[in-house]
């Protein structure tokens, strides 16, 4: 049985609550009562270098957030899958025309929902020749059609002595040459991050100087990093920038090299968990992305006004 997750707000004392269940039909009818503030669900998924079985498993998320009133879902880094070396991991690879992206493009259409899949292995335009990737966030709209692309600019090339952390991305990964302007979507304006791109508040300042409501981070992050950081550096993006954040996640063993942490999250403007599927199991978190919950912590902390101008914060360069 999947885990889900949902947000309700009660009238009384105006409070957002967090509440697991296992009881798919509950969600449905909290959802349902509340269809005027448009809901996203935030996946966590254990992919696997099985191709076939990654795509079963998110389709059931995807169709299951939907029935249960979500107008755009997001999956993880890797939702295709997390190969097991970089030989396997470069084979599974595909181009954007490819059958992976095909396929989500028409359960994107056929559900008539938004989809964010969070981290593609995309062949380079030099595959021929070169043999890297581009790891891409892929945005499709409900008629099955690709509205953005944005590919990862910051690879995650880490050694951590005693921790057993050893990842060098830029092996087989071309990094992303530019930022995507944030693209409107049902559920508000999104800019678009991927995993290590968390670490750097520049990208997330400058999404948010060109219009961006929601970031997403749709992340495989690992296990001791994942404990250390991963909460504390989603709760830190949206207080200074007063934007939801929405990040995907990847959780569990993936095969016997490769485990992630878990905990997709969601977070409201003011810096507080709205949803967390937890560090076990596959799952989804329904939330309500409320524009007015921005709108007024945007008013009553007006962060983006106190801002000094460019030259102030470079005077020490």
């Amino acid at each position: 049985m999947l885990a889900f997750s949902v947000i309700l707000r009660t009238q009384a004392r105006g409070l957002w609550l967090h509440r697991l269940t296992r009881t798919p039909s509950l969600i449905g009818e909290q959802c349902r009562m509340s269809s005027a503030i448009p809901l996203a669900a935030v996946c966590q998924v254990t992919s696997t270098p099985d191709k076939e079985a990654n795509f079963t498993a998110c389709k059931r998320l995807v169709e299951q957030a939907k029935e249960r009133g979500a107008c755009m879902v997001f999956l993880p880094e890797g939702f295709d899958y997390i190969g097991s070396s970089r030989d396997e991991t470069l084979q599974l690879s595909e181009s954007m025309e490819g059958e992976t992206v095909s396929r989500y493009a028409e359960l994107a259409r056929k559900l008539e929902v938004w989809l964010s899949l969070g981290g593609f292995h995309e062949r380079g335009e030099s595959w021929e020749s070169d043999r890297r990737i581009y790891n891409s966030h892929v945005i499709i709209d409900a008629q099955g059609d690709i509205v953005s692309v944005y590919r990862k600019g910051h690879l995650f090339d880490v050694e951590l002595a005693g921790k057993g952390v050893s990842l060098k991305e830029s092996a087989f990964t071309i990094p992303g040459p530019c930022l995507t302007p944030p693209v409107q979507t049902p559920i508000g304006k999104v800019g678009l991050g991927v995993c290590y791109d968390l670490r750097f508040p520049e990208l997330s300042l400058a999404l948010m100087r060109q219009g961006a409501e929601i970031l997403t981070y749709p992340s495989a992050f690992t296990v001791t990093t994942g404990a250390a950081h991963w909460e504390v550096l989603l709760r830190a993006r949206a207080i200074e920038t007063q934007c939801f954040v929405l990040a995907a996640a990847q959780v569990g063993s993936h095969h016997a090299k490769r485990a992630s942490y878990g905990h997709a999250l969601a977070v409201d403007p003011w810096g507080a968990v709205m949803g967390d599927c937890g560090g076990v199991e596959v799952g989804v978190a329904l939330v309500e992305i409320d524009m007015q919950k921005l709108r007024d912590t945007r008013r009553d902390m007006p962060v983006q006004q106190h801002r000094r101008e460019a030259t102030f914060y470079s005077s020490l360069d």
